[in-house]
């Protein structure tokens, strides 16, 4: 029988999700946590990939295990269990096909950028003390929109295959004392949100004219984008899939 598990997570002690030789991942406690607690080996199979202290509002993730049993159980154990900084929602069963990764329609990341010291979220929100012209930002969303190839946002030397991105949204809100940008889009490459906040930002700074990201993307130049900003103010935030993985038999 095949399980998605919903859960969340601070990035912040971690090296991102996936299982490191040298170095603790998020992957990596849970399933040793799941493995624990079923007394079984347990491999989980992530929607994707978030790099080191990148942070996760929803993440989905889906694992076999063959003994039938109690869900409600193992999600209070599982949050006995794990540390402070990850979190499991939910536990439930799926078509046995169903894949956390591949049958994911959208995924919604957040980028929080603050204008002002703030001891209680500095964690969580790249502190800029410079004004950024948010409407010039918005601007450049709709650029975004217009284009599908994003080779110039992703990280160099990566593996793969196409750098065909659909993005459904893309803008920037004010929450409080802090600047957000939304992005939601049927896949995402290594680092290319980072990377496009932080071409984005060089534009809020005047450091770049809205209409040179025409040219940025055209170039397929990582070079030629925006510094990639710290990993500390992006959140995964929802995961979209297909109602009919959740049909089960």
């Amino acid at each position: 029988m095949r399980y998605f598990i919903e859960f969340s997570y601070n990035g912040k002690a971690y090296h991102g999700w996936q299982k490191q030789p040298n170095a603790i991942s998020v992957q990596q406690v849970l399933e040793n946590a799941l493995t624990t607690l079923l007394r079984a080996p347990v491999t989980v199979m992530g929607a994707g990939r978030t790099d080191a202290g990148v942070h996760a509002a929803q993440m989905y993730a889906h694992f076999d295990f063959e003994v039938p049993f109690d869900m409600d159980v193992l999600i209070y154990k599982i949050n006995w269990f794990l540390p402070h900084d990850i979190a499991v929602h939910r536990v439930f069963e799926v078509q046995d096909k169903a894949h956390a990764r591949f049958n994911a329609l959208s995924r919604t990341y957040h980028y929080r950028i603050s204008n002002i010291k703030n001891v209680f979220t500095h964690d969580f929100a790249y502190k800029i003390h410079l004004p950024l012209d948010m409407d010039k930002m918005n601007e450049a969303c709709h650029i975004l929109l217009q284009y599908k190839e994003f080779q110039c946002f992703s990280k160099s030397n990566t593996d793969v295959k196409t750098y065909f991105c659909d993005i459904k949204e893309a803008y920037w809100m004010i929450e409080g004392t802090e600047l957000t940008f939304v992005v939601t889009a049927d896949r995402f490459l290594r680092n290319m949100v980072r990377a496009i906040v932080g071409t984005m930002v060089n534009i809020g700074l005047g450091k770049l004219e809205v209409d040179q990201l025409h040219s940025i993307i055209q170039s397929k130049d990582r070079s030629e984008a925006g510094f990639s900003v710290p990993a500390h103010g992006l959140f995964l935030m929802n995961i979209q899939y297909p109602d009919t993985i959740f049909n089960t038999k």
